[in-house]
């Protein structure tokens, strides 16, 4: 084998793990945070965890990458260990798909429609196609697909290179005496997961194994142990991805691990003891692509099946080997860094806690109106403690947002990623008004000022419509929901009007001599304050609206809203007006 071949070979396995990178890119982008969703929702039975995670590793086509999103997902508190177990599972059984495809590489048939089936024939013409639609189509979709089958034939080419490359070697009597030696199960399996676990992929190789097939000297005696121990290496990604993170996080990848290597062993004994009995004559027969992909599956399948009734025995396995830790004294992570190499689901997680920041700011503000009318020292506290966790979630959530931006996004979800920093923002102004109402509030206490009857008939009314505004403000963020945030500029507009008319009510009590200079400036900052939310609100929604249309003037729809051409802001605004107007006390004064 000379220099050129080797520099064939390795440029195929570089070829080989690309097209495997770009290929699972693009099926990443194409499920969208559909995949994130469905791992938090369809976890709680075990064969329905299997099938997900099956599924979701057919869609990334990386077992690893799974395990590395897992791990980061148990890191932020989303997902509980026993939810990842049958997911991890699943995923070693999703993985066999790339061998079923590469085994087409092994085709040897005159027959025309044969032929066709073979990736040499057809992968050209994906290619074709692939670079026609990145080039050709605008929408994000459809770029996605083409940047799949760029993938898929950068992959099979990457394979055919490594194919060429190792045909001379079938007739060097050095490279049959090494295959020799892997006639030794135990050699096998530590070959197998020390490749694996240098190039931190299973499918690429048995992709690599099945280049080598073809050289006719691997037979189903050599090939069945790589094909074990390569279950084993891929447990590496899952060990590294697992330094520096929580209690649980680390257990996930003792999950991962245990299930391989006892899988491993337990199909060892049961194999070989079944050898010793019954003399598996095909052991010494010549393996090819095709064979090799339903040994691997064969494996993932059987071992699977053995252990999934054991699903609570691996969890205490975990727990067993990692202690658990003082929780106090744990760091709070919101996001863990590694769903950085998942974009989708790190823009899912993100709108996730978007939301839960909108809900806890939401709650800080209304229990500092409540202050107004009914003092409490404990309230305060809660309050005061909770405007440090708003501002933790803004820093923490900024900063993982932009490191977000820098990756290689589909253009909806860097206008996602924008969306998702311009709303953090107003949700912590949001936050920084129920500091301000609770020194209105103090104030009041301090000074022995009582709310008149007017002011709280008044206030009643505009609270409510206030409720309502971040309610609607919320449930579009949590659902995406363009209709929902159409809705907030009209009750905005409502809510400006009921401020204004305090105002001015106010200022007759001033003039009549009903009301005092002080409480009127406190009043006023009551109303400030409460009219600022509203605006925040607003804004949380235009960025909703923008983000789902590519070209959108903020301006122009403001102005267009708020000279009442549009329809739809015209219903809503007659009906909010309706609702909080008409049946507002009218205190005569």
């Amino acid at each position: 084998m000379n220099i050129f071949s080797i520099f064939t070979l390795f440029g195929g396995l570089a070829f080989f793990l690309y097209g495997m990178n770009v290929m699972s890119s693009g099926l990443e982008k194409l499920s969208g945070g559909k995949l994130e969703k469905m791992l938090k929702s369809l976890t709680s039975n075990p064969f329905n965890a299997l099938a997900l995670g099956a599924g979701i590793t057919i869609a990334i086509q990386s077992s690893s990458a799974l395990t590395v999103m897992l791990v980061g997902l148990v890191n932020s508190g989303i997902m509980d260990l026993n939810q990842t177990i049958g997911i991890i599972m699943g995923s070693n059984i999703g993985t066999t798909l790339t061998a079923w495809i590469l085994s087409l590489s092994g085709i040897e048939s005159n027959n025309f429609f044969l032929q066709l089936l073979k990736p040499e024939s057809f992968s050209p013409i994906i290619a074709i196609f692939g670079i026609l639609l990145i080039m050709a189509s605008k929408k994000d979709k459809h770029k996605n697909i083409g940047t799949l089958m760029i993938g898929f034939s950068i992959l099979m080419c990457g394979m055919q290179f490594m194919a060429g490359a190792m045909k001379p070697l079938a007739g060097m009597p050095q490279f049959t005496n090494i295959l020799t030696a892997f006639n030794n199960p135990i050699l096998g399996i530590i070959v197998g997961a020390i490749f694996t676990g240098i190039i931190q992929s299973s499918a690429a190789s048995v992709g690599v194994l099945q280049a080598l097939s073809m050289t006719g000297g691997i037979t189903f005696g050599m090939a069945i142990p790589i094909i074990m121990g390569q279950n084993i290496g891929t447990c590496v990604t899952a060990l590294i991805s697992s330094i520096g993170v929580g209690t649980n996080a680390k257990r996930v990848s003792v999950v991962h691990i245990s299930f391989n290597v006892i899988g491993t062993a337990v199909f060892l004994l049961i194999f070989y003891a079944g050898h010793m009995i019954f003399n598996f004559s095909f052991l010494e027969s010549a393996i090819n692509p095709f064979q090799i992909a339903v040994c691997h599956t064969i494996f993932n399948i059987v071992t699977t099946l053995l252990l999934l009734p054991f699903i609570n025995q691996l969890e205490k396995i975990a727990m067993t080997v990692i202690k658990d830790k003082n929780v106090e004294a744990e760091d709070i992570v919101f996001l863990d860094e590694r769903l950085l190499l998942t974009p989708t689901f790190a823009i899912k997680e993100c709108e996730n806690l978007t939301v839960k920041m909108a809900i806890i700011a939401k709650k800080n503000f209304f229990r500092a109106l409540k202050m107004l009318n009914n003092f409490n020292e404990k309230r305060m506290e809660k309050i005061q403690r909770k405007e440090p966790v708003i501002d933790k979630y803004e820093d923490k959530l900024g900063t993982f947002l932009v490191n977000l931006s820098t990756k290689n996004l589909s253009d909806s979800d860097s206008r996602e990623v924008s969306k998702l920093l311009s709303t953090i923002g107003d949700i912590e102004r949001i936050g920084d008004h129920a500091i301000n109402i609770l020194k209105v509030a103090k104030e009041l206490q301090e000074k022995n000022i009582i709310l008149s009857d007017y002011v709280k008939q008044e206030l009643l009314t505009i609270i409510e419509a206030l409720s309502e505004i971040m309610e609607i403000t919320i449930d579009s963020i949590c659902n995406n929901d363009t209709e929902k945030a159409k809705m907030v500029e009209p009750l905005e507009q409502v809510i400006d009007i009921l401020v204004s008319e305090s105002r001015e009510s106010h200022i007759k009590r001033l003039q009549n001599g009903q009301c005092t200079l002080t409480n009127g400036f406190i009043y006023s900052e009551i109303l400030n304050n409460i009219e600022r939310v509203s605006d925040h609100c607003s804004n949380i929604a235009i960025y909703q609206i923008q983000v789902n249309q590519s070209s959108f003037d903020r301006h122009a729809y403001l102005n267009n809203v708020k000279s009442f051409k549009d329809a739809d802001f015209n219903k809503n605004f007659d009906m909010y007006k309706n609702k909080y107007l008409k049946v507002r006390v009218q205190v005569d004064i």
